[in-house]
């Protein structure tokens, strides 16, 4: 279970998926293919690795960072949502010389029609509020402020596919570390 931020509440938590990543330093050809869980908050998504390794164990991607985000059906292949972050740096770096990370999670278990729209409403929301605060001449932009999005109205809609072995968090689960305040230590 990832450490909390403060005030991040969790929304769902998908078992058996595979996920790919790149540009992560260290890996085989900097990219990182993985089964294991995907946790999806108002903050970020946070994939675990079911058997981590040296290189790899989770990889936070913060929701206000996340760009070209699709929704994919092919015919021949298992559903999947792709996309690209932008990497959490410290102020004093600068982005130009850190690449994005394209991702891939792929449902290779069965259903999304819980995962994918849950996903998409929360991007969708945690877009807009940002909005109301964006100056528009921001170079960094505190991936935390998602954690003030008000998400209560849509985790009261009820998306439940029988296939889909998604699970959504209708209370927050306990936790034993104190919840975090920032990206950086």
């Amino acid at each position: 279970m990832p450490v909390a931020f403060v005030n991040e509440m969790f929304v769902l938590i998908r078992d058996g998926i595979e996920f790919e990543i790149n540009n992560i330093h260290g890996a085989n050809g900097g990219t990182v293919k993985a089964k294991g869980r995907v946790f999806l908050s108002n903050v970020r998504i946070v994939l675990v690795a079911d058997k981590p390794t040296q290189i790899f164990t989770a990889f936070d991607m913060p929701l206000l960072y996340v760009h070209d985000e699709k929704f994919h059906q092919p015919v021949f292949h298992c559903n999947n949502i792709s996309g690209c972050v932008e990497p959490v740096l410290p102020y004093d770096q600068n982005r130009a010389m850190y690449p994005s990370h394209s991702f891939k999670i792929l449902f290779k278990h069965g259903g999304c029609g819980t995962f994918v729209p849950l996903f998409f409403n929360l991007i969708k929301l945690v877009r807009q509020y940002n909005q109301q605060f964006d100056s528009g001449n921001a170079t960094h932009v505190d991936p935390l402020r998602a954690a003030h999005t008000p998400v209560d109205e849509m985790m009261n809609c009820a998306y439940v596919d029988p296939s889909d072995p998604t699970k959504i968090y209708l209370q927050q689960p306990a936790s034993e570390a104190h919840p975090r305040n920032t990206y950086h230590s």
